[in-house]
């Protein structure tokens, strides 16, 4: 490389400033790119520039004038600049062929000068010929640098070395923009060789690792990072350098001198190439995210515990069971927020008490209700002795739980040297400022430690678990209250009744389901009546829960006083619906009368609807009697015969009022089963009511087994797990009353109708072989008859039925009831009813569709209940 002059021997251009500057410009650019290599000033002078140096991005040309002032030599790189070949330039005058004509003048006298052995430079501008290849009339500016010379024959002539000004001024602007983007950005700037050392790196880089930019040239990612990931970055280097491909946000991980602090980095990398396109190295871009990702990672957190929490809301409280509701609490935090965890809760809570005994120094009785860990299946220690899940135990005094339990406030506790647990978060289960209970949130060693953030959600998770364990016990109070009102309403026991095999079942809502059970208003009854009649009865009240159950209980009772005044099934379904409508109104059943008749708007939360079938049977002549106020029929299987659905008509509802009810008579054949049920036995919402009906009708294919078996082959066959309403189910199997043990008479209204209804009972009671009950009988019969002789009308009647009880019944057509007086000790008679009460276990009046009836009822010898001495109760009566 030829050495190249910094200024003209002589200027008469008055572009010389220029000149200057792209001088400058280019000993910039020549020095700059010696130095990103690496290679002295001195040195340079002898080093063979390679392919891809500064003349890859300058564009420099060479050409001889010989002694003629002609071209005599034309160079390659002049073609590419002029777009001239040698063969048309060479022989062409340079000031007639590139020379604009206002300019031509000066150029033939500055030509002269070089050939005279003067040595010029200067800018020049220049146009290309017409007829050359590159674009005709085409204007430049160059630098040229002219050095005379002398040929072998010892002529003048000159060596020309033209630099395109224009080009060089754009680098200039390059090289100037790239030092400031290079020394000027915020962020940090390395270049790095293909050797993977550091070339230049800017201010911004050596202000975070210290010293100055040239301290870090020749250092490796190994003087920077820690081995392990120097080593990642590394190949990731080499793979840049390699492929070409840019790596975006590359996350690094390090440490900066002089701080202990782990900083993170996003690098990007790309692969830098010269002029000619050879890489040279790999760009190195980053910057500092440590903040960031610290903030980022708090984000993370939030986010977290957002969805936490909105998982907390969305599982726990699902149930109305404490236990349940405690596992629903540890599937949400394990392991998403800690990697064990426990519930205990206060024994006295579980055992229903009132309020929660929590004593005053945290120590009360606990029992450990749930324990979750994604670790490790053994019970879970804490701080002391393990402890099982359904074991009652308690927390010392001094321990940082029962301080948790007594303060209500959370403990941390640490973990024990050697053990799993690194720390743990005592929470107090805090509901309406009541302590119910005691979690305890754990992590293992090697997990993050509990911070702030941690414990505040801690408190919140324990806080809304204890609020829906708090309901639960709640329901769980009142459910039992109302379970235990509604068993207490139902007939204990198997019921029994006169000519009748009884078979009962009662299942409460979502008994099956797993749900806690919610009672409802479905009932039966079974009432003995008098005569040996049973009132079979079925109703359901619209609704769930403790109203309901009342609304029930007030119903039943209402039934069985209606049923004890031997009402016809119509007109006892008609008084319990002025009742029902009277459930609903302060002022009972005339308010709610009268409101009636007042057009209002009504308040359907105090309606008390219900619907019921009510049925009497005749064990004598095993006639039936129904009456239906919006219930499901009646089924009924007669022997050899398929079941089937009776045709009772279907009133209103009880409560609706308005509609009168009407009365069905059935004549029962020995042996047939009669079915009276609810409709939460025959639809759900997964069976309709058709489907439901017809599937109970064909459950009742064998009748003749034993009224149980039939009863659990119904449950089991029909769909009575889907717990949405209650199920009750009455069953009666007919075994009318024989024909012997039946005693009937009619008597003519005369006076000696009274001693022969004497003999009448004591031969029947002889038959009977009852005769310990033969002078009551005959005494009472005698009072009876004589009072329907006194103050009846028509023909008297006498009945006996034996059963479970002797029965006497006296009838005539008198509609005056006897009534019950207390005689003065003057008084000579009015003393007949008092009698017949104090030998009677039950005696009564009712009436009859041509009449009334009195009867009386005496328990058979050999029974609980011992007879009373008739001279006893006669003295007795004085």
């Amino acid at each position: 490389m030829s050495e190249i002059p910094a200024k003209a021997t002589e200027s008469e251009d008055p572009s010389d400033g220029a000149r200057a500057r792209a001088a400058d410009g280019l000993a910039s650019a020549v020095g700059g790119a010696l130095a990103a290599d690496g290679v002295s000033s001195g040195d340079a002078l002898w080093q063979s520039s390679p392919p891809g140096s500064i003349y890859d991005y300058i564009k420099v040309a060479s050409f001889s004038i010989g002694p003629d002032g002609l071209v005599d030599q034309w160079s390659l790189r002049a073609e590419h600049l002029f777009g001239i070949s040698a063969d048309r330039a060479v022989g062409m005058d340079p000031i007639e062929a590139f020379i604009d004509p206002r300019h031509r003048e000066r150029g033939m006298r500055k030509m002269a000068e070089i050939l005279d052995g003067r040595e010029w430079t200067g800018v020049v501008p220049f146009r290309m010929p017409s007829g050359a290849e590159g674009e005709c009339g085409h204007e430049g500016l160059a630098e040229v640098y002219v050095m005379p010379t002398r040929t072998e024959e010892g002529e003048k002539a000159a060596v020309c070395i033209v630099v395109d000004v224009r080009t060089l001024r754009s680098i200039e602007t390059d090289l100037a923009a790239s030092q400031a983007i290079f020394s000027q950005s915020p962020f940090g700037f390395l270049l790095i060789d293909p050797d993977l050392r550091v070339r230049r790196a800017n201010q911004r880089f050596a202000s975070i690792f210290g010293g100055t930019p040239d301290d870090h040239r020749g250092k490796g990612v190994h003087d920077y990072l820690q081995r392990g990931e120097a080593e990642r970055v590394a190949a990731t280097l080499r793979r840049v350098l390699e492929t070409g491909n840019s790596i975006t946000d590359m996350h690094v991980t390090g440490f900066v001198p002089g701080s202990d602090e782990r900083r993170h980095w996003s690098v990007n990398l790309y692969r830098v190439h010269s002029g000619s396109g050879r890489p040279i190295g790999v760009a190195w871009l980053g910057t500092d995210i440590t903040a960031r990702r610290a903030a980022a990672r708090e984000a993370a957190a939030a986010r977290r515990n957002l969805a936490l929490l909105n998982e907390a809301g969305a599982r726990i409280g699902n149930s109305l069971d404490l236990e349940t509701t405690a596992r629903q609490l540890l599937d949400v935090v394990v392991p998403g927020f800690c990697d064990l965890a426990t519930v205990d809760l206060y024994q006295g809570l579980l055992a229903g008490d009132e309020t929660p005994p929590g004593l005053a120094d945290g120590s009360a009785e606990l029992r450990r209700v749930a324990f979750a860990s994604a670790v490790s299946d053994e019970p879970f220690a804490g701080a002391g002795v393990p402890v099982s899940v359904g074991a009652v135990h308690h927390y010392p005094f001094n321990s940082s739980c029962a301080d948790a339990l007594r303060t209500a406030r959370p403990q941390t506790v640490p973990g024990e040297d050697g053990g799993l647990v690194q720390s743990t978060l005592a929470v107090p289960m805090v509901a309406h400022d009541t302590v119910v209970g005691l979690v305890q949130f754990a992590r293992t060693k090697g997990s993050e430690p509990f911070g702030d953030r941690d414990r505040d959600l801690a408190v919140e998770l324990a806080a809304r678990a204890a609020v829906c364990i708090d309901n639960a016990r709640l329901y769980r109070r009142e459910h039992e209250r109302a379970l235990i009102l509604q068993r207490s309403l139902l007939p204990p026991g198997d019921p029994e009744a006169s000519g009748l095999d009884i078979a009962c079942r009662y299942l409460p809502g979502n008994v099956n389901t797993g749900r806690p059970s919610e009672v409802g208003g479905d009932w039966f009854d079974v009432i003995e009546l008098p005569g040996h009649r049973t009132a079979l009865v079925v109703g359901d009240v619209m609704g769930r829960g403790l109203r309901a159950a009342v609304a029930m209980g007030e119903l039943r009772t209402a039934v069985r006083t209606l049923a004890q005044l031997d009402l016809e099934p119509a007109e006892v379904l008609s008084q319990l619906d002025e009742i029902a409508r009277g459930l609903g109104a302060p002022g009972g059943v005339q308010q709610a009368t009268r409101a009636a008749r007042r057009p209002r708007e009504a308040d359907l939360s105090e309606v008390y609807l219900a619907t019921c079938v009510y049925a009497v049977y005749d064990s004598v002549t095993r006639r039936c009697t129904f009456a239906n106020a919006g219930h499901l029929p009646p089924v009924l299987v007669e022997p050899g015969e398929p079941a089937l659905m009776l045709d009772v008509p279907p009133g209103m509802p009880l409560g609706v009022g308005g509609e009168p009810f009407e009365e069905v008579e059935v004549e029962l054949p020995e042996g047939a089963l009669l079915a009276l049920y609810t409709d939460g036995l025959v639809e759900s919402r997964d069976h309709p009511l058709d489907e439901g009906l017809q599937a109970f009708v064909s459950a009742l294919s064998d009748p003749t087994q034993p009224l149980e078996d039939v009863c659990d082959h119904v449950l089991n066959t029909l769909d009575t797990h889907h717990g949405e309403d209650d199920i009750a189910l009455l069953m009666a199997r007919v075994q009318g009353l024989p024909t012997d043990s039946v005693g009937d008479w009619t008597l003519p209204r005369e006076p000696r109708s009274v001693g022969r209804a004497r003999e009448y009972a004591r031969a029947q009671l002889l038959a009977w072989d009852m005769e310990p009950l033969v002078d009551t009988t005959e005494l009472l019969v005698s009072e009876l008859v004589t009072n329907a002789l006194r103050y009846g009308e028509g023909e008297i009647r006498l009945r006996l039925l034996l059963d479970r009880t002797l029965v006497c019944e006296v009838w005539d057509s008198g509609l005056v009831q006897p009534r019950r007086r207390r005689a003065r000790d003057t008084d000579e008679g009015g003393r007949g009813l008092q009698l017949v009460g104090l030998l009677s276990a039950a005696w009564g009046s009712r009436r009859t569709p041509r009449g009334k009836t009195v009867w009386f009822e005496l328990p058979l010898p050999g029974g609980d209940t011992s007879l009373t001495d008739p001279a006893e109760a006669l003295l007795s009566l004085f």
